[in-house]
């Protein structure tokens, strides 16, 4: 049967007859022959009986030959072979013939024009029946393009600034650029061939072998950084990639950007260190348990930033002699045998040890060898032993020095895993002494004014009277954020008619001044007060001239009140208040059933020392024998975040709920109560309680 032709100009064009179609294996070894045609690889026979060696049309035109001017031998074969490549591809020739096995090799061929070509050939020998090898079959494929660009490619990988290797997938080199031999220390023919963990044993187990076999078992790029030990010593900054041949790393030698970095981190470290130190020393050092609460804060910062660990050394305030009162260990596990070393060291150590020659001379000193310095000095026993396991390299010891005194010391030790302290360690470690030298000093001086301070004002405070028929209770506390001198004042004290007057005054300042003031202030009017039976109006109106007519320039607040009774009073259980007010907080009442009461407006009359004419009035109340009354100076109801308003009712509401309490309990109460956190101010206050009939 014949297919009939088609009209010309039809897609598909004529047809042939089915009969003149190839079969399906004509078909078969049209198309290898055809994809071999297109990839220009070309084969070739060689017998090995004749050494006639047979090559096919695109062979002789990869080798140049045309016109039937290929010999077919194995000599024509190796006339057009590089000089440099000859002798390695007639070998590996040779070999497939005697192993009768497989034959591989990539060469160059000069061709008639003096042009270079890259060959790749490949062929296996064939053996006849008893085993003799009897031809030699094969193909070759022109590889010039690829080889000029792994040639391209080579060169800018030789010219990189990078480091670059490249690993078989037997983990051996296959390509190392310039600058991996340089960084790697090692040259070219080092490396090619050789066995990655053979030649960096190093690696093995280390996060170099731990990246790369993920690499090479995901198919995935990874790029961290790692260090490797001497004697490369240096960190790396590694980029793996898979490729089909096996790993590709690409790497940066790291060291300097990471000491860099690691410099910034302990700068930081130790800025925030100080800053830290400053804080804690900030805080109110009054008492030897804050000091060394302090101290022991300051010892577990210091740590780790500048050592391993540390003890902090305080003299006694009141004998002088030393004392280890802080320590710290970085180690969880080692703060029991630095707590030990710390309560053992002083009582063991020579007199000629670190720390005592720090504290004796005042110096800083640091000591490279720990152990050979301080170790045969310990007795036998338990200090030697706690020693050996805290096991110290090096030392920096510090005195706390301030105002020429030497306070005490600190010690910052350092095992052998860690370097010995840099200039800038040993620069922050002073300054750390310094900062804390400096806060306790301030504190035992502040400590030392404070103390003065009170005693000077106690001492022109004198005790209150005691009437038959009264109580009377005096508190004073200065504040706990001054060293000075305050204004505020109290009096009490009996007329000659029996009469009791209470005084409550605040000058205004906080300085040496404002104390001599108080102390005119409070002498004059006692003696103003003190002729007869002058009201309290009168009082005040006397004081205030008299401060114009001494020049005395100073203002003050005051409260002058008389507690009076007749007999009629006497018989009916009660007795008359009369008090008067410049500008001074309200008098507060208390009866017997536990009510209060303000004596007055909110604020008083003008205020002394601001106008001597003023006109002054006094005010009184009748109250049931049992009642108290209680006046006090606005540090106790108004501070920086308490108005007056809101801290008098505070003081009503507290006076209410407190009322049943004797009153020197009643008044240590109040105080406690209304100013928990430490006085802003100085507080005055005095109190006086009517006996019931």
């Amino acid at each position: 049967m014949t297919v009939p032709e088609q009209r010309p100009g039809s897609p598909g064009g004529a047809l042939r007859p089915l009969s003149l179609l190839p079969d399906d294996a004509e078909v078969s070894r049209l198309r290898i022959e055809l994809a071999i045609d297109a990839a220009g690889i070309g084969s070739f026979d060689w017998d090995l009986l004749t050494g006639r060696l047979t090559w096919d049309e695109q062979l002789l035109s990869l080798f140049g030959y045309r016109d039937g001017g290929f010999g077919e031998t194995i000599d024509a074969f190796a006339e057009r072979l590089h000089p440099d490549d000859r002798d390695r591809t007639l070998q590996a020739l040779q070999e497939a013939v005697e192993t009768v096995g497989t034959y591989e090799a990539e060469f160059r061929v000069v061709l008639p024009s003096g042009d270079t070509r890259w060959v790749q050939g490949r062929g296996r020998a064939l053996a006849d029946s008893r085993g003799r090898p009897v031809r030699l079959l094969g193909a070759a494929l022109d590889t010039t393009r690829l080889r000029e660009g792994d040639s391209r490619v080579s060169r800018v990988l030789e010219t990189m600034r990078s480091a670059f290797f490249a690993l078989d997938r037997s983990w051996r080199f296959t390509y190392v650029n310039a600058e991996a031999e340089r960084v790697l220390h090692r040259s070219r023919e080092e490396l090619l061939g050789g066995d990655l963990w053979e030649l960096f044993p190093a690696a093995v187990g280390s996060d170099f072998e731990v990246n790369y076999r993920a690499v090479m078992e995901r198919g995935e790029e990874r790029v961290f950084d790692a260090y490797y030990p001497p004697p490369l010593d240096a960190w790396y900054e590694v980029r793996a990639w898979p490729g089909p041949d096996g790993l590709s790393v690409y790497f940066l030698d790291v060291t300097e950007r990471r000491a860099a970095e690691e410099r910034a981190r302990a700068g930081a470290a130790r800025l925030a260190l100080l800053a830290e130190v400053s804080a804690l020393m900030s805080t109110a050092l009054g008492s030897a348990a804050a000091e060394r609460a302090a101290l022991q804060r300051v010892a577990e910062v210091v740590v780790p930033v500048l050592g391993d660990w540390a003890i902090l050394t305080l003299a006694d305030g009141t004998d002088g002699r030393m004392h280890d009162v802080a320590s710290w260990h970085a180690d969880p596990a080692m703060r029991p045998a630095t707590a030990a070393y710390a309560g053992l060291r002083l009582a063991s150590i020579a007199p000629d040890a670190p720390v005592l020659q720090a504290l004796g001379s005042g110096r800083l000193l640091t000591v490279a060898d720990v152990p050979a310095v301080v170790r045969p000095t310990l007795p036998e026993g338990e200090v030697r032993e706690v020693f050996d396991a805290l096991a110290p390299r090096t030392a920096v010891t510090l005195p706390l020095l301030a105002r020429g005194r030497t306070l005490g010391a600190l010690s910052v030790y350092r095992g052998a895993d860690r370097p010995a302290a840099t200039a800038e360690d040993v620069a922050a470690a002073r300054e750390v002494a310094d900062r804390v030298a400096l806060a306790l000093d301030n504190a035992r001086l502040f400590d030392q004014q404070r103390r003065l301070a009170e005693a000077l004002q106690r001492s022109l405070l004198t005790a209150p009277p005691q009437p038959d028929d009264a109580e009377i209770v005096v508190r004073y506390q200065p504040a706990v954020q001054v060293a000075q001198v305050g204004g505020d004042w109290y009096d009490a004290f009996l007329q000659r008619d029996g009469a009791t007057v209470l005084v409550i005054g605040d000058v205004v300042g906080h300085d040496t001044e404002a104390a001599a003031a108080m102390g005119q202030l409070r002498g004059m009017l006692r003696g103003v007060a003190h002729r007869g039976d002058t009201p309290p109006d009168a009082v005040l109106a006397e004081l205030d001239d008299a401060m114009d007519a001494l020049g005395l320039h100073t203002m003050a607040t005051a409260v002058v009140a008389r507690v009076e009774q007749t007999p009629e009073q006497r018989a009916a259980g009660t007795t008359t208040l009369r008090w008067s007010n410049a500008g001074h907080p309200v008098p507060l009442l208390l009866t017997p059933e536990g009510e209060v009461h303000r004596l007055g407006g909110a604020r008083g009359q003008l205020m002394l020392g601001v106008d001597p004419s003023a006109q002054r009035t006094s005010q009184q109340v009748e109250v049931r024998r049992g009642s108290t009354l209680l006046l006090y100076t606005d540090g106790l109801v108004e501070g920086r975040d308490l108005l007056l308003d809101e801290g008098t009712d505070r003081l009503c509401a507290a006076l209410a709920q407190l009322a049943d309490l004797p009153l020197e309990r009643l008044c240590d109460a109040l105080v406690t109560r209304l100013q928990p956190e430490g006085l802003q101010d100085d507080v005055a206050l005095v109190a006086i309680r009517l006996h019931p009939q």
